[in-house]
């Protein structure tokens, strides 16, 4: 099995999550400043975890639509496997992670406005499970 990385991209920092070795269980790794370096810093998690698979956040509206945000991401994708030809690149819907990584630091008892860097690593491993257990349910995994 390979692991996968969850790639939660927001404007200022970007929220990363890895899974197990056997992809079933996604876990917070860190938070990275968006800067024009993040790609080959992505790259080298990518490489020393051992990922084969990522899975990066498409954001869309609440009528499943697709925006600016999207384009983004979807950029943001196109770019990474340029870099990375050998590597899955999967876009999947992300709509209300962050809203559930709030929720989740403040059933914990985290200030959410405290946690800023805590938040994108959460809302990185929700979208992560999200797609593991959608790939496990459906046999894919």
């Amino acid at each position: 099995m390979k692991r996968w990385l969850g790639i939660d991209l927001g404007e200022a920092r970007i929220g990363l999550a890895i899974s197990d070795q056997l992809g079933a269980m996604a876990h917070p790794l860190r938070t990275l400043t968006n800067s024009p370096q993040v790609l080959d810093e992505i790259c080298a998690v990518v490489t020393a975890e051992g990922v084969g698979g990522v899975v990066l956040g498409l954001p869309k509206n609440m009528d499943g639509s697709l925006g600016p945000a999207a384009a983004k991401a979807t950029a943001f994708a196109d770019r990474l496997r340029a870099k990375l030809p050998a590597l899955q690149v999967v876009l999947w819907d992300e709509r209300l992670t962050t809203m559930e990584a709030q929720r989740v630091l403040h059933a914990a008892g985290r200030n959410t406005k405290r946690s800023r860097k805590v938040i994108d690593q959460v809302a990185a491993q929700i979208l992560l499970q999200n797609y593991l257990d959608a790939q496990t349910l459906s046999g894919n995994l």
